[in-house]
């Protein structure tokens, strides 16, 4: 990845390579993780791609929770994120993950990576940054280069994204919408707005998801769009539930910076 302090240049995103590459010729001993060093990442990221789904499932945690720990974006992170993205489409993934020994709750590897990718995202999005801005007082991409790096990335991430939009699977291609559009935030991909917008409301006229209806709902907000027509009574029921929340919230912070002392009735 290349930076300019040009204010008129934006860097420019590597292709995403693959994901043998990233494996072999990525230094992972030297990168930082949530837990140390990432010198035991390559074992794990292998075993993403073993075509039994078990293994696959056994190794998901080892593979990708030392790369985002409590929203934190760490060096390690780009290089995982990257692997994660390129082998989106390799064979072991795509076949599913049908297994008479797996519980009906599992939730097949693909749409596991894409909720992962799509968490770290929002991990590193505008509204975190401004957020970090804010309590720094400028600078704060400036002195968080894993963060910045990642950023940078969405491009790539985002090529291996974009095809599963239109998977024929219901909830591959809902999870890879609501992964997509903390990417777009990227000023290369902005003109994809209008193509998630479209498979928003498709999302929102078949899905019984609540995350994935809140995602879009609230991103369709963002963007200047009127969701009125598109929100069902589970929407609306959502929607004051977390105002309610929100407004319990704020007495119990008034209570506690403005009286200096704890409430009589917290709401717990």
């Amino acid at each position: 990845m290349t930076h300019s302090s040009s204010q008129n240049e934006q860097p420019h995103p590597a292709a995403l390579p693959p994901f043998q590459t990233l494996l072999n010729n990525t230094n992972w001993g030297a990168l930082d993780t949530a837990f140390g060093t990432g010198e035991d990442l390559p074992a794990a990221l292998t075993l993403l791609t073993d075509p039994d789904p078990v293994i696959r499932e056994a190794a998901l945690q080892a593979a990708l929770g030392p790369g985002t720990h409590q929203n934190s974006i760490y060096e390690a992170t780009v290089p995982v994120a990257l692997f994660v993205a390129a082998i989106l489409n390799h064979p072991a993934i795509t076949a599913g993950d049908d297994n008479p020994g797996i519980g009906t709750q599992h939730r097949p590897t693909l749409v596991q990576l894409l909720d992962w990718l799509g968490d770290t995202a929002y991990d590193a999005d505008d509204e975190c940054v401004a957020a970090g801005e804010r309590v720094f007082d400028g600078g704060f991409l400036d002195e968080y280069d894993a963060m910045r790096a990642f950023r940078d990335a969405r491009p790539a991430i985002f090529s291996a994204v974009r095809p599963l939009l239109g998977h024929d699977d219901a909830n591959v291609r809902h999870t890879a919408l609501v992964t997509a559009i903390p990417l777009i935030e990227h000023p290369f991909l902005t003109q994809y707005q209008a193509d998630l917008v479209d498979h928003a409301r498709r999302l929102l006229a078949i899905s019984t998801d609540r995350h994935h209806r809140d995602r879009v709902l609230e991103t369709l907000k963002a963007w200047g769009h009127d969701t009125s027509g598109l929100e069902n009574a589970s929407d609306i029921a959502a929607r004051e539930h977390y105002a309610h929340l929100r407004a319990a919230r704020a007495s119990w912070d008034d209570n506690w910076t403005g009286s200096g002392s704890y409430s009589d009735d917290p709401p717990f």
